[in-house]
């Protein structure tokens, strides 16, 4: 009878089921805010950035080459990295837009 006692005791004692997942729901919301809403903004800025490259930007591209863009497609951008060199790139490898008279975010 004690055993029957005690173990009604435990039930009534334990919290409600939806309660048990609110430090999961609440790491959901810090992880949220904390890591995938600042990625989207930056992602979001970027393609802003490179749909905004027209001719005569100077800009770095993912792979580290610096250059200045000649020719602007929907898909492709050609980029002059030196003197009779012209390399085309897909626009999204577009790391970075140099603005005029600054220097390269590499350097």
């Amino acid at each position: 009878m004690l055993e029957i006692m005690i173990a009604n005791g435990a039930a009534a004692a334990e919290p409600p089921a939806w309660l048990t997942f609110m430090p999961i729901i609440g790491m959901v919301v810090i992880f949220y805010f904390l890591l995938f809403r600042p990625q989207m903004r930056q992602q979001k800025e970027h393609r802003e950035k490179i749909a905004a490259v027209k001719k005569g930007d100077q800009v770095v591209t993912a792979g580290g080459l610096v250059g200045k863009v000649a020719k602007v497609d929907d898909e492709y951008v050609e980029i002059d990295i030196a003197k009779d060199v012209r390399v085309k790139a897909i626009k999204q490898t577009i790391g970075d837009i140099i603005p005029p008279g600054g220097k390269p975010a590499n350097d």
